[in-house]
């Protein structure tokens, strides 16, 4: 696949940030976030019925109209126009968003047929690569129009994770289509839109360095691989009921997916040493903290309202025909314990949350020889909501790793178009991962690196 780059532009704010909401700060979360970019990729297929009043619009217009409702959506989401500063804060300075079109020479439908997870990095403005160095003085977003000559589209964006975490990104993506589409935005005016800094702000800098040793304890050097599993509906319902224990009579979806391949990977790495179950699991479930606050934070704001949910099993056995039940409950503790009274403390007391730091740096010390696992869930975070007027998404997808880099085993779980399956994109070592796509249970319960289209 090539892909042609035909015009790049900055799109500014079709009206001016006012003065006294020049200077965005970033919460303490925002500066500790080590991921430089939310990385997203919005696929829609040709020939997707136009709503009206625009029934017989051109491609060029649609170009051209993505661009104007991008300018008028940053009036109020002006951080994105701005610049980082410093790591601390954004300089609102209607510079503009970093725009680019591009001509991609292979068909929609034909790429999607088996896309290769790493091209994907092709449609975005920037490298999209997870371990990408940030530097400062960067333009905060970077999005990437590519045009398919069938007439897809794909939209790729590059989203400094300092101001938008996947939540956030969503709320953004459906302003910018609901302008598109002529229809009433939800957003508040600019400066009443709800920002992490109001939970977090920085005010306690001494947090950055035990945080680096916390997330540098989380990554390491080895030669990734990232692939996708699909669970659809009946087998969620099955790993569910499966999953099912004393202490979590009824687990989410996230949980029964999250718990099961937390214990496959689990089983992989110990084949790998030859069956050594006696190494601890240790995991981190990325949580939105949005409706777990009091009160709940909008869903359209600024800033990472994440928090990290750890857990640790002392010793997992993966031939137990009951650890399914148990990885679920640990992690439903983990995640639950995140909530309004936690995050009252934390707002109150920044010992705690350099305890938590510590506390996870600690477990994750190599000489522990713990195994590492993170995930991330996007699910329910309407991303297949995002229509500008040409249809819903066909697939909404992440980047993938196929190389020696520094990282660590890494689950993204993502609703699938009909809304009631998951799409997981696990990035393991490359031998971990061999082992993984033979797991007798992974076969039985999803499917490898399924059509896109097929799957919608």
């Amino acid at each position: 696949m090539e892909v042609k780059v035909t015009s790049v532009d900055l799109v500014k704010p079709s009206s001016p940030t006012p003065l006294g909401l020049r200077t965005f700060k970033l919460s303490l979360l925002d500066q500790l976030i080590p991921m430089p970019y939310a990385t997203t990729i919005f696929f829609y297929r040709p020939g997707c019925s136009i709503i009206r009043p625009r029934p017989h619009e051109t491609l060029r217009e649609r170009l051209d109209l993505l661009k104007v409702s991008l300018s008028r959506t940053l009036c109020c989401f002006y951080p994105l126009a701005g610049r980082i500063r410093d790591g601390l804060f954004i300089d609102c300075d209607d510079g503009g968003v970093y725009y680019v079109e591009a001509d991609v020479n292979v068909p929609l439908p034909q790429f999607l047929e088996k896309p290769d997870l790493v091209l994907l990095r092709r449609l975005l403005p920037c490298d999209g690569s997870p371990v990408e160095s940030s530097e400062d003085d960067t333009h905060t977003a970077n999005i990437q129009v590519n045009v398919f000559p069938c007439g897809g589209i794909a939209i790729g964006l590059c989203i400094s994770h300092m101001i938008l975490d996947g939540v956030g990104l969503g709320g953004f993506m459906k302003e910018w289509a609901a302008e598109a589409r002529g229809g009433t935005r939800a957003a508040p005016p600019p400066g009443l839109m709800a920002t992490a800094a109001d939970l977090l702000p920085a005010d306690n800098l001494s947090l950055k360095g035990p945080s680096m040793v916390m997330w540098g304890s989380l990554f390491k050097i080895g030669k990734w691989i990232t692939r996708r599993f699909v669970f659809d509906r009946s087998a969620i319902d099955s790993l569910r009921a499966r999953g099912t224990g004393p202490n979590n009579k009824n687990p989410t979806r996230v949980e029964a997916i999250s718990g099961f391949l937390w214990k496959c990977a689990v089983a992989a790495a110990s084949k790998r040493r030859k069956n050594d179950n006696g190494r601890p699991s240790f995991c981190v479930h990325m949580v939105n903290i949005r409706g777990r606050m009091d009160p709940p934070s909008p869903e359209v704001s600024l800033g990472n309202f994440l928090w990290m949910a750890s857990t640790k099993l002392k010793k997992v056995d993966p031939e137990q025909i009951d650890v399914l039940p148990s990885l679920v409950s640990e992690l439903r503790e983990a995640i639950s314990s995140t909530d309004a009274q936690f995050l009252s403390r934390l707002r109150r007391d920044k010992e705690m949350m350099l305890g938590c730091f510590k506390e996870i740096s600690s477990r994750m010390e190599p000489k522990e020889g713990a195994d590492y696992f993170g995930f991330s869930s996007w699910c329910k975070f309407g991303h297949y909501e995002v229509d500008f007027g040409w249809g819903k998404p066909a697939w909404v997808s992440c980047v993938g790793l196929n190389e020696q880099a520094m990282l660590s085993n890494l689950v993204i779980l993502i609703d699938t178009r009909s809304g009631d399956g998951i799409e997981a994109w696990v990035t393991l070592d490359e031998h971990d991962m061999a082992l993984l796509k033979v797991d007798p249970e992974m076969q039985a319960f999803s499917s490898y690196d399924p059509n896109p289209l097929a799957m919608s």
